[in-house]
């Protein structure tokens, strides 16, 4: 969760548009942003637009620019270069105003363990100047289902329940907008799966939300996905529509011994990526023809056949093409 300014929000400025996002319906319109760190380009030249509503997949290496366009775009970070508005906000000018709108909600759990779940509720609700704060935090607890656990410290929290409790105080204050960075990084699968009915609940009421992940289930749950390297945007589409433009071929054998196969298909050329899935080898790259020679070196133990490319071959092929970190 982002703090607030320290000053209270007050009335609305006469020459800052209505928080309710751009007239064209877009949550987040930036232009050619950029950030500089010491010498290093981290975000370089970065254009996105974001509808309302959209859940939005934010992708790519450590270092690939997430982080910092996400601090970029909720007032926390100013862009060196470029322009855009956030919520109908300018985000250089108008950073403490955006502040107010959104909810940031980062990987590492930044509420207070030594307090309880309401208490470190209350709190949230006592920095964003909540009118009926009482009342907002009682609904917002029976909402995320976190009202038998209002006693318990954070501190005593599950994982799960310590990014639900991260969750809920983000969305205590109502924002329009959603910035979620690795939330459900350490998460067991069940906690991640019960996060994300949340997010799409709250995105059903019309919540824009922006998630950077390195799950690829997850991934494959946002209505977009927008893919950084270098900086950069590199590809974006549905995710049906990145694993169709990328252009991959991958193919499956099944028998025995896979984990043989495998050491001796992954030396072979244009082989970009081959995994053993129990006794399933799964192989990708871009050229059909040194994929057949290279199945070719496997003799008769396996049977193979062409399978339709899958979210984590483009992800591995796409952190292939980018290389090693600058």
């Amino acid at each position: 969760m982002i703090p607030p300014p320290d000053a209270p929000p007050g009335p609305a400025r006469d020459d800052v548009p209505p928080h309710d996002g751009t007239s064209s319906g877009d949550v987040i319109d930036v232009r050619d942003l950029r950030k500089d760190f010491g010498t290093r380009r981290v975000v370089d030249g970065l254009t996105l637009r974001v509808p309302r509503g959209e859940v939005c997949g934010f992708l790519g290496a450590n270092g690939s620019g997430k982080t910092t366009t996400i601090r970029m775009l909720c007032g926390l970070l100013a862009p060196d270069g470029g322009s855009g508005t956030c919520l109908g906000l300018d985000i250089v000018r108008d950073a403490p105003l955006i502040r107010r709108q959104v909810g940031y909600m980062t990987q590492r759990f930044s509420l207070y363990e030594d307090l309880t779940v309401s208490e470190n509720l209350d709190l949230v609700a006592g920095l964003y100047e909540l009118p009926d704060a009482c009342a907002a935090v009682a609904d917002i607890m029976d909402r995320m289902g976190l009202r038998d656990r209002a006693g318990q410290l954070a501190g005593q929290l599950s994982g799960g329940w310590k990014q639900r409790l991260a969750l809920t105080a983000c969305v205590l204050h109502r924002p329009q907008l959603l910035l979620l960075d690795e939330p459900t990084a350490g998460v067991d699968v069940k906690a991640r799966r019960a996060f994300w009915d949340l997010i799409h609940d709250l995105a059903g009421e019309g919540l824009t939300v922006l998630v950077s992940t390195h799950y690829m289930d997850e991934a494959e749950r946002c209505a977009r996905i927008v893919y950084l390297a270098g900086g950069r945007i590199v590809i974006q589409g549905s995710a049906a529509e990145v694993v169709g433009r990328v252009g991959l071929v991958t193919f499956e054998g099944t028998g025995a011994p896979v984990e043989d196969a495998a050491r001796r298909i992954r030396a072979a050329p244009g082989v970009e990526a081959a995994t053993v899935l129990g006794r399933v080898l799964h192989i990708a790259g871009m050229d059909r023809a040194l994929l057949d020679a290279a199945i070719a070196t496997c003799g008769a133990g396996l049977v193979w056949r062409e399978v339709d490319p899958r979210l984590e071959d483009v992800f591995i092929h796409l952190l292939g093409e980018q290389g090693p970190p600058r």
